[in-house]
């Protein structure tokens, strides 16, 4: 690997630990997210006993589908990425801007209809290193010097 796919590389790797952040944040986590106590307007311990288990069993369920997207991610990166094959320098950045639109989606849902702040930062954080990535790892289709023929 030339030395942008190399940058393109490590920009997707950490882009796709911030979705294990986030998953095993979710996935282990034992209550709602301090924001979502603002955006319900009450504290863990009022929300009733079935909707906890709801609010949990949700949250556990996205945590662990980041935790999946994430290593469908690595998966491809230690493999076809790394090889220079052609749909994988296109899937990464779609699986990752797909589920990041996603996410803003909801917080911005969250933040319109109560008066909750999500932390923003984290899909900005991952959306710019995906781009970044995909610059630097598009470029060198242009010039077909992507090894094994870019299959």
């Amino acid at each position: 690997m030339n030395t942008r796919l190399k940058i393109a590389f490590w920009c997707y790797f950490l882009a796709a630990l911030l979705l294990v952040g986030f998953g095993v944040v979710y996935l282990f986590r034992g209550e709602f997210m301090p924001f979502h106590a603002i955006a319900a307007d009450m504290p863990w311990s009022d929300v009733p006993p079935g909707f906890q288990a709801i609010i949990l069993a949700l949250m556990k369920a996205l945590g662990g589908a980041h935790i999946v997207l994430a290593l469908a991610v690595y998966a491809i990166l230690f493999g076809p990425f790394r090889q220079g094959v052609r749909w994988a320098v296109l899937t990464i950045p779609l699986l990752g801007l797909l589920s990041i639109a996603v996410t803003f989606y909801a917080m911005t849902h969250l933040t319109v209809h109560t008066s909750a702040a999500p932390p923003f930062w984290a899909p900005t954080l991952g959306a710019a290193l995906i781009l970044v990535a995909f610059t630097l790892s598009i470029y060198p289709f242009k010039e077909n010097s992507i090894p094994n023929g870019g299959h």
